[in-house]
């Protein structure tokens, strides 16, 4: 009888924290030479509870990173017009140096036009337009955090991307698309799968790296994954259950990573990391750090 295989688990929070104690060097490095510490602004609309424990958690990893961190929490009835004002005021603040707009927002709240209220040197969290256009072309910027997580991994487990079929599952604005930008600048072979793809798990079946990306718990089985492909699960339901199923992917795939300590780490290491990048741009040291 053959032994099942079990995939190699990507360590998303080891590499995180690596990532996070260089990233706290630098702003170390800011802070003594200009006597600024880097600043990040968090803005939050109305007090939805796993809103608010995310940016209260990200605050925390801002000050362990010699990060400052300034909160802006408004009304639930905030109008599309008040956010896009707090937001333009805070782009225009020099001692704001990355801004983060916590979301989703509320339904009343037209997303598009608060992302676009910042300022693309301070949109550490790549959700502007700008930024995306930067991605797509691989043009110097900032990158969605989440994606840049992905590919900081991908990099770190040595993943060969050139000529490789990728499928990413999920096509939002801020992780399924600019992921599949961010593979397609590796010369990877991308393709977006969605809500509305007929026979997803037949082109699953084929993709050498799968991002998911979609939000529905489960959604990819391990039947779904060709055997060694490498498994992105960027996917998070209530009780740690990703968009993949972990327990059979694992037995198929070669590499995959774990849901938690897999994608999410990342993300707030890539935000931290670009807020102190921003703050060196900002404040003329980026030749320094």
């Amino acid at each position: 009888m053959s032994e099942t295989r079990t995939a190699q688990l990507m360590d998303g929070s080891g590499l995180a924290q690596r990532i996070v104690e260089e990233t706290a060097a630098r702003a170390a490095e800011i802070t003594d030479r200009t006597g600024v510490a880097p600043c990040l602004a968090t803005v939050l609309v109305g007090e939805d509870p796993a809103s608010a424990t995310y940016v209260r958690m990200k605050r925390a990893r801002c000050a362990k990173a010699g990060i400052t961190s300034r909160h802006i929490g408004l009304p639930a009835t905030t109008t599309t017009a008040e956010l896009v004002d707090t937001l333009a005021e805070l782009s225009g603040d020099p001692d704001v140096h990355g801004i983060l707009l916590q979301h989703p927002c509320g339904p009343h709240i037209d997303e598009r036009a608060a992302f676009e209220a910042i300022a693309p040197e301070k949109d550490v969290d790549g959700v502007t337009m700008h930024s995306f256009a930067a991605m797509s072309f691989a043009r110097p910027g900032f990158v969605s955090c989440t994606p840049g997580g992905i590919m900081r991994l991908l990099e770190a487990y040595d993943v060969e991307l050139a000529g490789k079929r990728a499928v990413v599952v999920g096509r939002s604005a801020i992780l399924g698309k600019p992921a599949g930008m961010l593979l397609l600048a590796k010369d990877a072979t991308v393709t977006y799968c969605h809500s509305r793809t007929d026979d997803l798990s037949a082109i699953v079946r084929e993709a050498d790296v799968v991002v998911a990306a979609v939000g529905r718990p489960r959604l990819i089985l391990g039947e779904d994954i060709k055997p060694g492909a490498v498994v992105i699960d960027a996917g998070y339901s209530p009780g740690n259950v990703g968009d993949v199923d972990h327990d059979t992917a694992v037995t198929r795939a070669g590499l995959i990573t774990p849901v938690p300590g897999g994608v999410g780490p990342m993300t707030i290491a890539v935000l931290l990391e670009q807020t102190v990048r921003a703050a060196a741009n900002q404040l003329g040291t980026r030749h320094h750090v």
